[in-house]
């Protein structure tokens, strides 16, 4: 498989390509999974995002709810087929998901479990409702968010402990993907207010905003500590290789997300916190959600620009051109949630525009990637060299 990081060593792999490691059925369907690694959870995130994204667009289109509820019904398919396939991987290709632990260039994605569950979770409840009503939407919500959020936060922990402990990292070895594991946690902070009105008036509500709210300051921290070490490894060492390069706009990630967090606690906060912190959380959406998006348009151009470059260098297709609609869906929630709190056209015009460019990175990933299956050029191997 064309991974969306570096490739697995061979002794970490413990076996060389097309080595007979473990007893796999004749259906070459599941021997076809053996590569399948946690980096595909990135489709659904990207896919789901579209949806909640468009779902809350400050302009009124005809047709674009019961679009986005379409994309976000695929969502659901996709989720469910992946969680299938992921475990016929852990049932008959052990030896090689055990080895995805060992390789601190795969691991990271296992953040991407949690991320796919919360964004079709919270695409339930904004979209999904209108195929299958609130109560439903309700109940699918409050399990996906609780266990995205469970594993989000074991992710959290346990991949910088694997990375600390287990893994031989070089200091050219940096890479956005560590961003993964520690930005699942600010997708709880961003979607977990949504259930805030759900709960039991007063105790429950708050205590369910306040650990939201503690969540973005675990992510937002971890993330203070990740990105100095990534732009290190960038002026040091250079550009990324060609197929990680569009990893870089997974910087854009907890920028956005945290963006939308502040916007979301504002939105919930009114009638749940205690004055004068209900009022607190409409400052923080504006005076945090500014500054911090604008440096995410600016890292959306300066990652923009080394795609291209690396484009024109003849960088091709791989799993990897996911991080282009993630992460830019972030920002369109965000510039969402400041138009709402701000009134300003001129974010009202930003969420429009990210959302074009969301959409049409998005068209392009699906196509190539269901290319991709249909050839199983996707489904081989990854390359060691």
């Amino acid at each position: 498989m064309v991974t969306a990081a570096q490739p697995l060593s061979a002794h970490q792999a413990g076996t060389l390509p097309g080595t007979k490691t473990s007893r796999v059925p004749g259906n070459r369907a599941v021997a076809a999974l053996r590569y399948l690694g946690p980096n595909w959870y990135a489709s659904v995130m990207g896919t789901a995002i579209v949806a909640t994204a468009g779902a809350g667009l400050p302009v009124d289109v005809p047709g674009l709810r019961t679009a986005c509820a379409a994309v976000w019904a695929l969502s659901l398919t996709l989720l469910v087929s992946l969680l299938a396939a992921r475990a016929l991987h852990w049932t008959y290709h052990r030896d090689q998901a055990r080895a995805h632990f060992l390789d601190p260039a795969v691991v990271p994605f296992y953040g991407c479990l949690s991320m796919a569950l919360l964004a079709v979770g919270g695409g339930t409840l904004l979209v999904g409702r209108d195929w299958i009503g609130t109560p439903a939407a309700l109940a699918v919500d409050i399990v996906l968010f609780t266990a995205g959020t469970l594993v989000g936060l074991a992710a959290a922990v346990a991949v910088p402990y694997l990375m600390v402990v287990r893994h031989r990292i070089e200091p050219g070895q940096a890479s956005p993907v560590w961003l993964l594991p520690v930005v699942a946690p600010m997708v709880s902070a961003a979607l977990g207010p949504l259930l805030v009105p759900h709960l039991p008036a007063g105790q429950p509500r708050e205590t369910l905003l306040l650990a939201c709210v503690a969540m973005f300051g675990i992510s937002l921290l971890a993330t203070f500590v990740m990105l100095p070490v990534i732009f290190a490894r960038l002026v040091t060492t250079g550009p990324l290789p060609l197929a990680l390069t569009p990893t870089l706009f997974l910087v854009l990630g907890p920028l956005g997300q945290s963006t939308t967090a502040v916007g979301k606690f504002a939105d919930a906060a009114p009638g749940v916190a205690p004055a004068p912190y209900d009022q607190g959380f409409a400052l923080l959406a504006v005076l945090y959600g500014v500054p911090v998006l604008g440096f995410a348009l600016l890292w959306l151009a300066l990652a923009g620009a080394m795609v291209v470059r690396a484009r024109r260098e003849g960088m091709g297709f791989a799993m990897t051109w996911w991080a282009f609609t993630f992460p830019v869906g972030t920002c369109v929630t965000g510039a969402e949630g400041l138009a709402r709190h701000t009134g300003l056209a001129a974010f009202e015009a930003l969420a429009v525009a990210l959302y074009a460019l969301l959409v049409a990175a998005w068209s392009v990933a699906a196509v190539r990637t269901a290319h991709g299956l249909l050839t199983g050029r996707l489904l081989v191997a990854p390359s060691r060299t």
